[in-house]
């Protein structure tokens, strides 16, 4: 019976840990937009994706990918003409940290850099295309630029910084 506690109060406990860092990962990620400032921004909310994949595993990370965009759409941070990006944004999140965690067992450089170019495809492609649709030209244009090489080097600096934060979890091959 006293086994059968402790292993209870074992799982009950990885579950308090799990959740403190999924709500300090998530916390970072989402007050992330108060920098105002698209590259500080940009690789925070990366950094925060690449280490939760590291903490929390795929599905928390993806958890936390929903909400950035959203947050910093709420708060003006984004111009509200942006909305039709939003889902794109997260999707190309999700193609980040999903290609991630898929490589980074295999290589560590292999799954960042993959995962980065991939997403900065994915929003170079998708926005372009919502952009012709729904935006007027003058705000495309800076739509547009956000929506380019900045993505690329947030995902890269972001995944330079995890590294080095990271280096003792990391078997680089």
């Amino acid at each position: 019976m006293e086994n059968e506690q402790v292993k209870i109060s074992s799982i009950g406990n990885a579950k308090v840990l799990y959740a403190i860092k999924f709500v300090v990962l998530f916390g970072v990620a989402i007050l992330a937009p108060l920098m105002q400032n698209q590259l500080i921004t940009g690789t925070i909310v990366n950094m925060a994706l690449l280490a939760a994949v590291f903490v929390l595993g795929f599905r928390g990370a993806a958890a936390i990918a929903f909400f950035p965009s959203i947050i910093s759409l709420g708060l003006g941070f984004l111009p509200g003409i942006m909305t039709p990006i939003i889902p794109f944004i997260i999707m190309g999140n999700i193609i980040f940290i999903g290609i991630f965690t898929l490589l980074k067992n295999k290589n560590y450089w292999l799954g960042s850099i993959s995962g980065s170019i991939l997403k900065f495809v994915w929003l170079l492609v998708s926005s372009q295309i919502i952009i012709s649709l729904f935006i007027q030209k003058p705000v495309a244009v800076k739509i547009a630029s956000m929506m380019s090489w900045p993505q690329l080097f947030t995902a890269l600096a972001a995944s330079i910084l995890v590294f080095v934060i990271f280096y003792k979890k990391i078997e680089v091959k």
